[in-house]
């Protein structure tokens, strides 16, 4: 098969249904490509890529070349500030964005016409898993700033002919009735935006369940699925959740499973490779794993082996017509934010899955400190029964710990539109 951009729902639904020999052969066909149009004018990897293969015979060489992180991305002069992976001079670049900042500087991204014609092309994958048509009608519940994920999301929903309302510079009450007014049968925005917009709706009386809306896409952090987040949105809105997951440095490289048990890595796209967290060496079936992905249709801001950050379970071994790496549970965490606490390893996710079980649960913060050589946390709650006790109760039983949980007055807590920053790190 050609290792040109996808552009047909045919050839996405075959490239989906490749067995992993097939699959691997297109992948190493698509890399070889990518190199050969990089080298040399990317001074990032030529330099990066000495002594290592140009051309790959197979997947056993891909360990030959260097792994890449974020750091190494950041720029370190200027103005202009650019990363430094870029192949081209900036004047190809016809894009501009950047990292949310959460976890250090912001990192800007270029993309020239052809890449962002790729993310095009990724982003139809995402669309197809929800049965996106041109009767659909769509908010993005976003800012429009720099971010890059619904930028994307918003030109990919117009090629595909779907009437599209940003929302950009509204209050989630206008965008409420906004939503109402145009009929609107599809929500793009965190998981974090669609729990706010229905505490918003309940404050103002809006019956969520009489809007049109039938199929909410979450994307940005972590929670499209989580069983307890996903069945709270699911059940407030009557409408089923899609899960999604990129980066702006990376790509749209994620999409939700049919049947709900996590992301697909979209593997035509980009080649994935998941490193065990107990043991270094490339991980098994179900094993916890920091994902490693190497984009394979980027070439003005290519990224090779690049370590996200994000820790997954991949699975191979999954029924239904997409054959591509399942990740069950989808992102379950950063590695970075892991906590030890009195010898068990949790991440903040997990306490959020039992959280979101509580309805009564508004909004809530961790805050991580350290307790001489050891990790503690603190949760705070806005709890409608104002009993923290049986969260504590819950944690305990779940995480065989005992943790702090106060209560603090309702709205005190901050809001988000954006990414939710419910964890405070103090370590």
């Amino acid at each position: 098969m050609s290792a040109r951009p996808i552009t047909t729902y045919e050839q996405r639904r075959q490239l989906e249904a490749l067995d992993r020999g097939a699959l691997e052969a297109y992948q190493l066909g698509r890399l070889n490509t990518l190199l050969a149009e990089i080298l040399p004018s990317n001074k990032f990897y030529a330099e990066k890529l000495v002594g290592s293969p140009k051309q790959l015979e197979s997947f056993e060489s891909l360990k030959e070349l260097p792994f890449t992180t974020k750091d190494e991305l950041l720029p370190t002069g200027g103005p202009p500030i650019v990363p430094a992976n870029l192949t081209h001079p900036l004047e190809q670049y016809v894009r501009f964005h950047q990292t949310s900042g959460t976890r250090g500087r912001p990192l800007p991204v270029f993309d020239t016409a052809d890449d962002w014609r790729w993310w095009m092309n990724c982003w139809q994958f995402v669309l197809d898993a929800a049965g996106i048509t041109p009767a659909d009608r769509a908010m993005l519940a976003f800012s429009f700033g720099p971010f890059i994920g619904f930028w994307s999301a918003f030109d990919a929903l117009v090629e595909r002919g779907v009437l599209v309302a940003p929302g950009g510079g509204m209050s989630s009450l206008a965008r409420l009735d906004l939503m109402e007014r145009l009929a609107t049968t599809v929500l793009f925005c965190t998981p974090t935006y669609a729990l706010h917009l229905a505490e918003v709706a309940r404050e103002n009386q809006i019956d969520l369940h009489h809007l049109p809306v039938k199929k909410i896409f979450v994307a940005g952090e972590p929670g499209g699925s989580v069983p307890a987040i996903r069945e709270r949105i699911e059940s407030t809105w009557n409408a089923k959740l899609f899960d999604h997951s990129g980066a702006s440095e990376i790509g749209p490289w994620g999409y939700g499973d049919s049947a709900a048990r996590g992301l697909h890595v979209m593997e035509c796209e980009f080649l994935a490779e998941f490193i065990g967290v107990e043991t270094g060496e490339p991980a098994e079936e179900g094993e916890l794993a920091h994902l490693v992905i190497t984009t394979l249709g980027r070439a003005g801001a290519p990224l090779l082996r690049y370590r996200t950050g994000d820790l997954v379970r991949p699975r191979w071994n999954t029924d239904g017509p997409c054959r591509f790496v399942l990740l069950e549970g989808g992102v379950l965490g950063r590695a970075d934010d892991m906590l030890v606490i009195r010898g068990v390893n949790i991440y903040p996710t997990s306490i959020e899955q039992i959280l979101r079980s509580f309805p009564e649960v508004v909004e809530y913060r961790l805050t991580a400190r350290k307790r001489g050589q050891m990790d503690t946390v603190v949760i705070e709650v806005e709890d409608h029964l104002e009993r923290t006790d049986r969260i504590a109760a819950e944690l305990q039983k779940r995480l065989g710990l005992s943790i702090e949980v106060h209560l603090v007055p309702a709205m005190t807590l901050p809001r988000f539109e954006g990414k939710g920053r419910r964890f405070v790190d103090e370590r």
